[in-house]
């Protein structure tokens, strides 16, 4: 039986100050072997993000089946307001987690984090730098990679291929690259021609380096407005991520960046002196108002896309060709070959 009328009944939602979402799904399913230090390193993740974060950043944790210790703090930085939304839900994978934190809500910037990434102080200060030198940015990271250079990145590549805006530059923070490579497990992921350069596009005073990772990244929030996909197969890897971040960018036409600096690190799931110490050194950002950068729309034609990833792309991943483009693009002979 009901008696009476719902006073939320026709109402319009009202607005929020907020323009920017993080999303972070997380997993600590126990305190034992891989998951030793992860909660720790949760801790770290979360206290960098709160102190480097400005006022309008709407901060969501999704709860992906971890155990009880992990999820009575995570209720409790909730119910202190430190954090804006958790989501509880049992182990539906990574992909499928974000997305439970991506629906319900309209926001112009979304970024997406693994639970085990050090933010450091300017990392949104950056990234808007980069949404507002390139009208294309879609995807942009504030841990730049000379690897992603060949992933999803072919439409900026087209599109820039004769100009001289779009060239090898030296890496500016060879020490992160090497850190990240550290935290992988694989300290030989990247070798000396990558650690020297990476392809870069510039624009006035602003440049940024070519693709994008997964770890870490923030998507104009109009990316996902029309997923064809609601649901990944995968916990994690295969090709959930290809289908639910990279493709999207480029099939509206938008360009996969990454700051020319770096700006947070990859911890993995093993606990360092530098982390703490790092975490403790960070100024608090978190009273700061800021604006948000300049998001215009792009209009992509279907038919150029096609151009662009079915015989540009083809095309130019030839293994002969693509050295040339190095070359063309500033690398010598001996380090394109390595590249």
């Amino acid at each position: 039986m009901r008696i009476g009328f719902n006073p939320n009944k026709d109402k319009a939602q009202e607005g929020n100050d907020f323009f920017h979402q993080v999303i972070i799904p997380v997993y600590i399913p126990n305190q034992e072997g891989y998951f030793k230090d992860s909660f720790q390193i949760l801790k770290y993740c979360l206290n960098s993000l709160l102190k480097t974060s400005h006022l309008k950043t709407f901060i969501t944790v999704v709860n992906n089946g971890s155990c009880r210790d992990v999820t009575d703090y995570l209720n409790e930085l909730y119910n202190k307001e430190k954090i804006h939304e958790i989501i509880h839900t049992a182990n539906i994978g990574k992909l499928n987690a974000v997305l439970k934190g991506v629906v319900g809500h309209k926001f112009d910037i979304i970024t997406i984090t693994d639970a085990d990434v050090l933010f450091l102080n300017d990392w949104q200060k950056e990234t808007y730098c980069v949404f507002n030198a390139f009208p294309k940015a879609g995807a942009i990271s504030p841990t730049p990679s000379s690897k992603v250079i060949k992933q999803y990145t072919y439409n900026i590549l087209f599109e820039k291929f004769f100009s001289k805006k779009l060239k090898f530059s030296e890496v500016k923070n060879r020490e992160a690259m090497l850190s990240f490579a550290s935290s992988i497990g694989n300290p030989d992921f990247y070798n000396e021609t990558h650690l020297k350069s990476y392809l870069t596009v510039s624009n006035d005073n602003t440049k940024a380096v070519i693709g994008a990772g997964h770890f870490v990244t923030t998507y104009r929030g109009t990316i996902f407005n029309n997923l064809k996909n609601r649901f990944s197969n995968f916990k994690m890897g295969g090709s959930s991520e290809v289908m639910f971040l990279d493709k999207p960018v480029v099939d509206q036409g938008y360009w996969r960046l990454s700051t020319e600096d770096n700006f947070a690190y990859h911890m993995g799931n093993v606990i360092e002196p530098w982390m703490g110490e790092r975490v403790s050194t960070l100024e608090d950002r978190s009273h700061i108002e800021t604006e948000m950068p300049s998001l215009k729309i792009n209009f992509s034609l279907k038919i150029l896309r096609f151009i662009q990833a079915r015989f540009f792309w083809k095309t130019l991943n030839k293994k002969i060709i693509w050295i040339w483009f190095l070359q063309f693009k500033g690398l010598d002979k001996i380090n394109s070959k390595k590249y």
